[in-house]
């Protein structure tokens, strides 16, 4: 099957260039939100790499009800609407409930489905009625063929503008483990294929504020490792202090890191892009 290419702004994702998502986990106070997507300006144009700049306004999904949440839908979807106009990001953010879809499409170029959601049928269908982009989570729970249903709860309201996002299964307990067999079985279904890596590196039952809870050590391996398996773009999520973060402060970049970061992955796509047509099926 041909892998369509899905327009994001200006961006072909899909097409023959890697494209990057990337901000703080969650929406911020609006200075730490601005000056993140400053830099991120500067890497995108530097590297000649597209850039969907990417934040949470709600995390329905933290492990305690005293941590952070986000700053809500309207209050985060005015700082998305802000950074948009003054970057020229297009923007990127998930929902949790289908009352949410019709607002965030207001703003938003791309409607994300959390991971754990993506079998909830009434929130996929009614974002998809939007008519945005929809960045399709894979499930830790799910295998990857079987992402086929989603994706087809999507396209039967007529909305083929999808991205599939891969981030690491629940292997043994509170580990996730990433499986080059995913890329295979997503790029199968037709849609650009993004690599979470981020979020892979996750540790379940650690707070995210403790040292202890991302496992950024194999961010370089992993990264580089999914690049190779062929994917279309890479999610990143970034922070001016990752250590202070409000979410996920183990395992985000510092922005500051990310240029270098991404100077051997493009290396690595264009590499898979000249040989891409070589790859033998047996």
């Amino acid at each position: 099957m041909a892998k369509k290419t899905v327009k994001v702004g200006n961006i072909n994702c899909g097409a023959d260039e890697l494209f990057l998502i990337s901000g703080p986990c969650v929406i911020e106070e609006e200075s730490i939100m601005m000056r993140t997507a400053e830099h991120l300006k500067i890497v995108s144009e530097r590297l000649k790499t597209p850039l969907i700049f990417k934040s949470s306004f709600q995390k329905d999904n933290r492990s305690s009800v005293n941590y952070y949440q986000g700053p809500g839908l309207d209050e985060g979807l005015k700082i998305l609407e802000k950074i948009k106009k003054e970057f020229g990001f297009p923007v990127l953010s998930d929902i949790h409930y289908p009352d949410q879809a019709a607002a965030a499409a207001q703003v938003l170029d791309v409607i994300q489905i959390p991971a754990y959601l993506c079998m909830q049928t009434t929130l996929v269908v009614e974002s998809a009625k939007t008519g945005a982009v929809i960045n399709l989570k894979h499930g830790q729970f799910l295998a990857p063929e079987n992402m086929k249903h989603p994706v087809k709860k999507i396209e039967s309201v007529g909305n083929e503008q999808i991205i599939l996002t891969e981030r690491g299964y629940t292997f043994g307990y509170n580990d996730l483990i990433v499986d080059p067999r995913a890329f295979y079985h997503l790029n199968k279904l037709g849609y650009p294929v993004v690599f979470d890596i981020t979020h892979s590196i996750r540790k379940y039952g650690i707070p995210s504020a403790d040292a202890k809870g991302g496992a950024r050590e194999f961010l370089p391996t992993l990264s580089r490792a999914g690049v190779a398996a062929g994917v279309d773009g890479v999610f990143i999520e970034t922070h001016p202090t990752p250590e202070t973060a409000l979410c996920d402060a183990a395992s985000q970049l510092c922005v500051f890191d990310l240029e270098e970061f991404m100077k051997p992955l493009l290396e690595i796509y264009a590499i898979t892009k000249k040989y891409e047509h070589q790859v033998v099926e047996y």
